[in-house]
């Protein structure tokens, strides 16, 4: 099977979680709607790993060599 956008399996994800939230599915339904949801997770966790494994950013190293530098958020410098 082939992999989903992750656009498409995070909005697919969000109606699983919004079907779920109303509370009124029977168990069974819910049960099947739920590992759905626990499938689009992992692919969006997959497609997210992956991606963050290809975000670099070029800086200017020692006499002006270019390097590769893994991409950090602000946050994780603190």
């Amino acid at each position: 099977m082939a992999q989903l956008k992750f656009e498409t399996a995070l909005s697919r994800l969000e109606e699983k979680v919004k079907s779920l939230e109303k509370g009124d599915l029977p168990l069974e339904e819910a049960l099947k709607i739920f590992e759905e949801g626990i499938r689009l997770s992992k692919s969006c966790l997959k497609t997210l790993e992956e991606t963050e494994k290809k975000v670099e950013i070029l800086i200017e190293g020692k006499g002006g060599r270019k390097e590769t530098q893994a991409f950090e958020l602000e946050d994780e410098r603190s």
